[in-house]
């Protein structure tokens, strides 16, 4: 069954999901969007002013129990309610990295993007130390994804708003110094728009997977570099009643010649029908896990799957 396994118990909003190991420890994270679901009115007030939750399982990603939000993610500039979107999580050079959306205030409307990258680095998952905000490439850049490429170079993939709801990359050697390689993924309206790059290895090949809001378009490449689509995975409905909409914005943790997939769905919302959800029913989302493999080249997933335990050893930055 592609039942959820997990739900926010605050605000039952939880999105947007990042999963990693907490090395020399049996605890798995996962880091994701808290939107207030519950908030009530009729504009976007309900997916800013978000702040991120963290939920923490001891056995191998079977069950997870809330752990809170993470605090200190505000510029001291910025008083007041601010919002926090699509954590990215990685360990790397010695230390973890948080890769944040971030937006001053909490605007009830969608048309007032100041949305900008900001980095974060922590010894422990725990207590997290402002790097700074990454180059842009206009006022409204969203969603990190960030992995070491056989170039040797680290890269972060990221959305565009401002540019077609396109896929932009920047480059760093070391995680510090970062330079904007250019546009990866066209959008509009020369492609389909998208959000939620992420990027892994698996099968021996890269490939990248972005929400369409249809399902999660695929990517594959030999380099992480140079991509070729292949088409949609989960766009079409779960066996279980709160898994019939299409997967949205996902995090993939690799598990040798298989991955865990997390996403989330609005298990309520008629997407195709509905242009926006317009209550608390409509609102709430709830994180899945897929199961996905490469056979013959191409990237395969299935959501009807019961939770398995997963292997740090496996994992990457495990």
């Amino acid at each position: 069954m592609s039942r959820p396994i997990y739900g926010d118990p605050v605000h039952d909003g939880a999105a947007d999901p990042t999963v990693i190991h907490r090395a020399g420890t049996d605890e798995w994270w996962m880091f994701y969007t808290n939107r207030r679901a519950d908030l009530g009115g009729e504009g976007f007030g309900w997916i800013h002013g978000s702040a991120i939750g963290t939920a923490v399982s001891r056995d191998g990603g079977l069950t997870w129990t809330y752990r809170g939000t993470v605090a200190g993610l505000d510029a001291p500039e910025h008083p007041g309610l601010n919002t926090h979107w699509a954590p990215e999580v990685i360990r790397a050079e010695g230390a973890y990295h948080m890769f944040l959306t971030y937006m001053p205030g909490a605007s009830d409307s969608a048309a007032e993007a100041d949305r900008r990258i900001v980095q974060f680095t922590s010894p422990d998952l725990e207590s997290w130390t402002r790097v700074g905000e990454l180059p842009r490439t206009s006022r409204n850049v969203i969603d990190a994804a960030v992995a070491r490429c056989p170039d040797g170079l680290y890269r972060l993939w990221y959305k565009d708003e401002g540019k077609g709801s396109a896929t932009y990359a920047l480059t760093s050697p070391d995680l510090r110094d970062w330079r904007l390689e250019g546009e990866i993924i066209p959008g509009a309206p020369d492609a389909p728009p998208h959000e939620g790059p992420n990027v892994f290895a698996l099968g021996g090949w890269w490939w990248m997977i972005t929400d369409e809001w249809r399902g999660l378009a695929v990517y594959r490449s030999d380099d992480a570099r140079a991509w070729q689509r292949q088409g949609l995975i989960l766009g079409d409905p779960g066996s279980h009643p709160a898994d019939r909409r299409f997967a949205r914005h996902a995090d993939v943790v690799p598990q040798g010649d298989h991955a865990a997939l997390y996403y989330f769905t609005h298990p309520d919302w008629a997407e195709r029908e509905t242009p926006v959800p317009v209550d608390f029913r409509e609102r709430r989302t709830v994180i899945h896990l897929a199961r996905i493999a490469v056979e013959d080249g191409r990237l395969i997933a299935s959501r009807d799957v019961e939770p398995w335990p997963l292997d740090p050893a496996l994992a990457d930055g495990g």
